[in-house]
């Protein structure tokens, strides 16, 4: 069995477990792990069919299991690009998230932070998502590009209803942008995985055995990861809102105007610090599902009562 999956599978974590577990997995030191070392840890891991983290008192094997957890992709065991792996999400996402909610005036000051957003965003998605239904390198292209235009269409409305209803209520201005932004994430992670629901994913027993591939298996797991990440954009660009609503209003403000910028960045690093691990940690990563939910070939191919599936990131 692959060792991400038998991982996932056999570590039921709850959600504090979880967090913690991702907080590792997060460490930039992830982004700069040789190909050699990754694979000495993949070997290692094999050769040792019977190891956890939790009984583990053996530090090499421990390190191996978060090499692997962050590199490497659990439906076809390939390495994930390092620009696309979940360490390297913050550092992208954030400069983008706090870029794409500042007041401008351009259209093409408009249009480059929410074109970047939505193309990492969607990249991110389509390389981090379940891989183990069938697909084409070229229908994921012309995905990707059509989830991009749109998202990114739909990103620029909260910024063009302003300029031309030229909104004058403080409180509809601050939250439509992040309304949107939260939402348009959310859209993204349904529109860019969309073949997963619509052809299926693979559903597995406890061993690891494929059992075949349901539709609503990609749903659920779909679902769940736009969710997340609507709780993390949206909880992301609001607190930094919020802050500068009120930091506007200190003395502070008014002797250095320019150091609403740097509390913003600040604001909105910090608050992705935290809401990274906690998004990815809402579902597990591995995801179960009671055999009766799904399509009636699976329960016919099986005894098993609940079944596996990779969620993604």
């Amino acid at each position: 069995m692959e060792p991400n999956v038998r991982f996932w599978i056999t570590e039921r974590q709850s959600f504090i477990q979880r967090f913690l577990q991702w907080t590792e997995l997060l460490d930039p030191t992830n982004l700069v792990i040789s190909i050699e070392k990754i694979e000495k840890s993949r070997q290692l891991l094999l050769t040792n069919e019977d190891a956890s983290v939790r009984d583990l008192e053996d530090q090499q094997i421990q390190e191996a299991w978060k090499r692997s957890l962050s590199t490497v992709h659990p439906d076809n065991s390939t390495l994930i690009p390092v620009p696309f792996r979940p360490a390297a999400f913050l550092p992208f996402t954030a400069p983008m998230v706090f870029l794409s909610l500042v007041s401008v005036k351009s259209l093409k000051s408009m249009i480059l932070p929410q074109l970047s957003f939505y193309t990492y965003n969607t990249a991110f998605n389509i390389i981090n998502g379940n891989a183990s239904y069938n697909r084409n390198p070229y229908e994921s292209m012309l995905l990707g590009a059509g989830v991009i235009a749109s998202t990114t269409f739909f990103g620029l409305c909260s910024h063009l209803l302003q300029i031309k209803l030229q909104l004058k209520n403080i409180f509809v201005r601050k939250t439509l942008p992040v309304i949107i932004l939260a939402q348009v994430s959310g859209v993204n992670v349904v529109a860019s995985r969309s073949f997963e629901s619509t052809r299926g994913i693979q559903v597995m027993d406890k061993e690891g055995n494929v059992i075949g591939c349901s539709r609503r298996a990609g749903t659920k797991a779909v679902k769940d990861t736009a969710t997340s990440r609507v709780m993390l954009f949206g909880t992301s660009a609001l607190i930094p809102e919020v802050f500068s609503y009120f930091f506007k209003r200190t003395q502070l403000f008014l002797r250095y105007p320019w150091s609403l910028w740097t509390l913003k960045l600040s604001c909105t690093v910090l608050v992705m610090g935290l809401m990274v691990p906690v998004s990815f940690s809402m579902f597990p990563q591995t995801g179960r599902i009671q055999c009766s939910k799904l399509e009636k070939e699976i329960q016919s191919a099986t005894e098993e009562t609940e079944l596996f599936y990779n969620r993604g990131v």
